[in-house]
């Protein structure tokens, strides 16, 4: 009788561990953070094709991930860490930076929401949101 009270028991335990079968593609992927300092710039005609000014809140990624990904970064949310703090900010990407290693440029509005323009450059850690992502604010 405890032997099939048991196996009862590992067939319903068994059957709840089972993954639901799906006719969906999963969507999600892994976020991958990058670690670098940000900088600010003068923005204005992005690689993206758009024109921005100071005020908006803009980043300028990698040169070499833009090129990686053909541009395919463009328009894509930003999610900023301040290092120090952790004072969080997003930006969106229109442009690339050629000297930023593995950091961001920042546009002076997007920089100023983390502190001073005189501050140069701080810590940070960043990924990019999902396409279709909307910051808060």
């Amino acid at each position: 009788m405890a032997f099939r009270v048991l196996g009862t028991l590992a067939l319903v335990a068994a059957a709840l561990a089972a993954p639901t079968p799906s006719n969906e593609t999963s969507t999600l992927k892994k976020r991958i953070d990058h670690f670098g300092d940000a900088t600010w710039f003068h923005v204005g005609l992005g690689n993206c094709g758009v024109f921005s000014v100071d005020s908006d809140k803009i980043v300028a990624i990698p040169k070499s991930l833009y090129d990686q990904n053909n541009g395919g970064n463009c328009f894509q949310w930003v999610k900023i860490t301040d290092q120090r703090n952790g004072n969080v900010h997003w930006g969106q990407t229109l442009d690339s930076c050629p000297s930023c290693g593995d950091g961001l440029d920042l546009s002076p509005g997007l920089f100023e929401e983390f502190g001073s323009l005189d501050v140069g450059r701080f810590p940070i850690v960043w990924n990019f949101e999902p396409f279709g992502f909307v910051p808060p604010n």
